[in-house]
């Protein structure tokens, strides 16, 4: 069975998503390892770390990761930003290294007003630089699927296959799989041919290895839409039938699968608790 869990808050300090997520039944947890609107964080101190490590370790929790700042655009063609977006990278891994996390999620970059290949060229650059700086860590860059608005890449396999290919270090490379993402980017998942064809291209583009961990959200906008609008578990433009062929997909069973949805109650009920029982309701059982 894959490993469900959900973004969940660090307010009140970072062992409070852990014992959150342990609250709400869940097998790990992502989080913010700072302000996610900020350039810089507070210092970690030895506390923060053994607390959330041993709060972790008490919910028996398996592949925390973190999501780095929505600041970071490391395919911009701008020399301060790109360099400020490095040195921030650098950064994030320095703080999940340290909680020993298992990736960063962080969304490749958007080219503003260069072009596709010399943004994935800027980005290729920046993380040879990232990993040869942090050499030696255990913990992986993970290389988000977007929807494509705008400028942004990563919406296409072959772009991220581009990047980790460009750069010298493939094997600090992993891939998180937003679901609805990839739908708004033009793949379709509903019937179980359409799913194994956008799983069979991503796996030819990046390889099965490499698909670290995914992102369970549903699509409050249309296929191809280039949208990215999170909706409630089969409550969006994607339906159940999507889920319901990743979370009883083999090949997918021992990774980490993060909800994204909104924060908010119904019926004074947490809408992770709802999403994470329709998405189990979804698995069926082995033959």
């Amino acid at each position: 069975m894959p490993l469900f869990g959900s973004h969940l808050s660090i307010s009140g300090g970072y062992f409070k998503a852990a014992q959150a997520a342990a609250e709400l039944g869940m097998d790990t947890v992502q989080i913010f390892t700072k302000n996610n609107n900020q350039w810089s964080g507070k210092p970690l101190t030895d506390e923060d770390v053994e607390r959330f490590q041993g709060a972790v370790a008490e919910a028996g929790l398996s592949l925390p990761c973190s999501h780095d700042s929505y600041l970071i655009n490391l395919a911009s063609p701008k020399e301060e930003l790109w360099r400020k977006s490095l040195e921030a990278f650098v950064v994030e891994l320095e703080r999940a290294e340290r909680f020993g996390l298992a990736g960063v999620v962080m969304h490749p970059g958007s080219y503003v007003d260069s072009s596709e290949e010399e943004g994935l060229r800027r980005i290729s650059e920046a993380l040879d630089e990232v990993h040869h700086r942090t050499a030696g860590f255990q913990v992986q860059t993970w290389l988000e699927t977007t929807a494509g608005q705008g400028t942004n890449l990563g919406h296409r396999f072959e772009q991220l296959q581009q990047i980790i290919e460009n750069c010298r270090t493939p094997e600090r490379f992993g891939v998180c799989v937003d679901t609805c993402h990839i739908f708004a980017a033009g793949y379709p998942l509903a019937t179980s041919e359409e799913y194994e064809s956008t799983m069979e291209q991503l796996i030819t583009a990046v390889g099965l290895d490499t698909i670290r961990a995914f992102h369970l959200n549903d699509s409050k906008k249309g296929l191809g839409s280039r949208v990215d609008r999170h909706e409630h578990i089969g409550e969006g433009e994607l339906g159940l039938e999507p889920f319901r062929h990743l979370v009883n997909d083999l090949r997918f069973a021992d990774r980490p699968m993060y909800l994204e949805t909104k924060k908010e109650q119904r019926d004074g009920e947490e809408m992770d608790a709802v999403n994470l029982r329709v998405l189990k309701s979804l698995l069926q059982s082995p033959d």
